[in-house]
């Protein structure tokens, strides 16, 4: 995209909203009838709807964080924990209700499926509405279906893994996440086989006041290979939605996953996710993480290297603008020997926005001969603008080898004045100074998303800098 049109794009192009028709809403508010009621409708069995409930009871108990964003404005009381857009969801584009269907036409989804993508679902509000996925990869055993139909239609398997690699237990909001999820995805890879073409999620929230609670599993069988990409919008309201998601990913021994987010969200979304991944023998982990939106996000990508020679590697872009906080970072825990891991956190702040690297890597006294990077650079735009760095690292054997960068800096008046002389404006000089900062961790992103992610953060500095 030309720097040219910095000046004519909105601020928030996913903003709209459409009016509310729903199959079915639940009523403000959670308590054991709202956990009943959820798994109910969804027919579900009994092991399940127990799970729920003790999650309930555990999130009860747990206390909100201390540290990180401000969480004390969040009222649980104030929430609609289930809402369901249709009665079913459909596999043809053309069968969605109109406004579900207009909604992600403006977003760009049909299209996207058309060029990019292996198989794509689109969750509206608490549930999936539409899900396809090419016969090629049916045809050679990949399963991928919303997280609803993967418990019906593979019990036995979401049963197994299902908690843990994100136990009830691990936080409050994983707590909440477990008594009340609905949609995301379930994904399984058979041994030996490679998905060339990204598998897609897209998740909307609508209503006001929304609480949307995805829950994504993804097995990778031995020597397998898939690349998962979601994104997220919701439009602008002056009350608060939140976003709790808990994804777990199971790569067996020599498969490779990687998990790509451009998270979008609005500026009243609360963005609070938990996302790990448990990597077994010779395989490798790969979270690619982009965060633009949200009046506070709080997640930090997750690897456990728990099989000899395992790799993990988290790139996080973080991007805060005005009333905005990113706490992103990552943590990688070592386990077994010869592992190895990479952290890589780009982070922008502008017009007073806030951003912070929070970042954990452990080695453990099991974890021999292990290694570990971690580079962390942010890029403050203005004085009003700020940001931190948290990096906790907790080494158990000295037969290991460490390495940590940090850069704070901000953007230089010779920087400026070079590319103005060149014929820029310095909005122009300025988006093309950031966007070279992120390049890094862009290029890991497929084509079509880094040409996104450069223009959401084009639409975000428009109007803040300059």
């Amino acid at each position: 995209m030309p720097y040219t049109s910095l000046n004519s794009l909105s601020s928030y192009r996913y903003g709209f909203h459409k009016p509310e028709k729903y199959f079915y809403k639940s009523k403000k508010g959670l308590s054991e009838k709202t956990v009943e009621e959820i798994s109910g409708i969804k027919n579900e069995p009994d092991w399940m709807r127990e799970y729920r409930l003790k999650a309930l009871k555990v999130f009860c108990k747990k206390k909100l964080p201390s540290w990180g964003g401000d969480l004390g404005k969040i009222n649980f009381d104030d929430i609609y924990y289930y809402i369901k857009p249709t009665e079913n969801k459909v596999s043809s584009w053309k069968d969605l209700p109109a406004e579900i269907k207009d909604t992600y036409d403006k977003i760009g989804i049909p299209e996207a499926e058309k060029k990019f993508l292996g198989g794509i679902s689109a969750q509206y509000e608490s549930e999936v509405v539409y899900k396809s996925i090419k016969k090629a990869l049916s045809k050679k055993g990949v399963v991928f279906l919303d997280m609803d139909s993967g418990l019906r239609e593979y019990a036995s398997l979401v049963k197994e893994y299902f908690g843990t690699v994100v136990p009830m237990e691990d936080n409050k909001f994983a707590a909440l996440n477990s008594a009340v999820w609905s949609g995301g995805s379930f994904i399984y890879v058979p041994k030996g086989v490679k998905v060339d073409l990204p598998l897609q999620a897209y998740f909307r929230i609508n209503a006001a006041n929304m609480g949307q609670f995805e829950r994504t599993l993804i097995i990778a069988d031995s020597g397998s290979f898939v690349h998962y990409v979601e994104g997220c919008t919701a439009p602008i309201y002056s009350t608060d939605s939140l976003h709790s998601a808990v994804v777990e990913i199971i790569v067996k021994k020599g498969a490779r996953v990687r998990y790509s987010t451009i998270q979008n969200w609005s500026k009243n979304v609360y963005n609070l996710v938990t996302k790990r991944m448990r990597v077994e023998e010779e395989g490798i982990g790969e979270w690619v993480d982009g965060n633009i939106g949200s009046k506070l996000t709080m997640k930090y990508p997750s690897v456990y290297l728990v099989g000899k020679g395992a790799r993990g590697e988290i790139l996080s872009v973080a991007y805060a603008g005005k009333d905005a906080h990113q706490d992103a970072g990552g943590k990688v825990i070592h386990i077994a020997p010869f592992t190895t891991s990479k952290i890589t956190s780009k982070s922008v702040s502008v017009d007073g926005g806030r951003t912070s690297y929070r970042g954990l890597v452990q080695v453990l006294p099991s974890a021999l001969h292990s290694k570990t990077k971690v580079v962390c650079d942010a890029l403050i735009i203005d004085s009003k603008s700020r940001s931190d760095t948290y990096p906790t690292m907790d080494i158990r054997t000295s037969k290991t080898q460490v390495e940590h960068e940090a850069t704070v800096s901000r953007i230089g008046d010779e920087q400026l004045f070079y590319l103005q002389s060149r014929g820029l404006k310095k909005e122009e000089a300025e988006a093309m100074i950031v966007n070279g900062f992120i390049e890094p961790i862009v290029k890991e992103l497929p084509l079509e998303y880094a040409v996104e992610l450069n223009r959401l953060i084009l639409l975000e500095m428009d109007g803040s800098v300059g």
